[in-house]
């Protein structure tokens, strides 16, 4: 028997990215156990997919915390718990500064207390704001507009600080648009309510929504809709792997940004969700909505230098077909 790799506590592990880096850590030989408050999580998916140990808790509870550090070997932690939506972060910013901050801050004590100091963390490129620049590079300039990308931020520079005075050392990874599934069909993308382009295409294809809509058309893009850049989440949580592993080999805190490098525009997305599912849906053109750019692309440089990552699906329609096959078996029987 080799020897076994250390246990990593994913905090978020029910979520869609979180689940697909829990699968991604057990490939590597890591033994994991998911924490997870369950407001958006899916236990079904730890349980019966991932076959993992799952605790019940949030990230706020300190004393739960420190019972799950002192009574186990734990490593290092992968924090994904987070709440998410922009608009949802525009209108009730309270609960966003309380989990995001305040549960990322209570985690970090106890993690302290209980002497473990590797934390890989779920960031975004929201942090950036504006982009003065295309492809989007870890000096950009930070200007996040949203209190959910105020509230990434605000954890960003708490890491740098904990590092200076503690010794915490984090990979802190800015993610662009999270895309697809697991190729197995077995886990993807399920959010309640969904805001996510690809998702809402394809529920569109499935007759789960009536129409989709395109929020702005007059662009200064080749074709008006607004470009994003895409990366499969299988590539996402294969960066995250990188990342422990780098912390564990005793790499220094750093930055990074995921991203696939190439942008896709709204109706790019749009007809390879027609071509993938073979379904015609019905698209409505809407006005812009406020505060977003006109493109979003991010340099990956960085990670692929330095953590020897590499994208394996940077292609549009693999990430479309990879999320179809899991949207059409996690809604065949509903």
């Amino acid at each position: 028997m080799s020897e076994t790799k250390p246990t990593i506590l994913v905090t978020g592990g029910a979520g869609y990215i979180g689940s697909h880096a829990v699968l991604s850590l057990q490939k590597a030989g890591y033994d994991v156990i998911v924490f997870d408050n369950l407001s958006y999580g899916h236990p079904e998916i730890v349980k019966d997919v991932l076959n993992v140990e799952l605790i019940i808790g949030d990230t706020k509870n300190r004393s739960l915390l420190d019972e799950i550090f002192s009574s186990r070997q734990i490593a290092a932690v992968m924090h994904f718990a987070a709440f998410i939506a922009v608009g949802e972060s525009v209108q009730n910013p309270t609960i966003y500064y309380q989990n995001n901050v305040q549960g990322t801050l209570t985690l970090l004590e106890a993690m302290l207390a209980a002497n473990i100091n590797k934390l890989v963390f779920s960031s975004t490129c929201a942090i950036y704001g504006m982009p003065q620049e295309i492809p989007m590079t870890e000096n950009h300039p930070n200007n996040p507009l949203s209190p959910y990308a105020r509230s990434k931020y605000m954890v960003e520079q708490i890491l740098q600080d904990f590092d200076k005075a503690y010794g915490l050392n984090s990979v802190v990874f800015r993610y662009f648009n999270a895309s697809g599934a697991d190729p197995s069909g077995n886990l993807g993308e399920d959010h309640t309510p969904e805001t996510h382009l690809i998702p809402l295409a394809l529920l569109t294809a499935l007759k789960k929504r009536d129409n989709l809509f395109i929020f702005g058309t007059d662009y200064d893009t080749p074709d008006g809709t607004a470009v994003r850049d895409y990366i499969h989440v299988n590539d996402l949580a294969s960066a995250h792997v990188l990342g422990l592993k780098y912390l564990l080999e005793g790499g220094k805190s750093d930055m990074f940004n995921l991203g696939n490098g190439n942008g896709f525009s709204v109706r790019e997305v749009i007809n390879t969700a027609k071509k993938v599912t073979g379904i015609d849906f019905l698209v409505k053109e809407s006005d812009r909505r406020p505060g977003d750019p006109s493109m979003l692309v991010g340099s990956s440089q960085k990670a692929q230098s330095i953590l020897g990552w590499q994208p394996q699906y940077s292609d549009l329609e693999t990430i479309v077909n990879h999320a179809w096959q899991w949207h059409q078996k996690r809604h065949s029987h509903s």
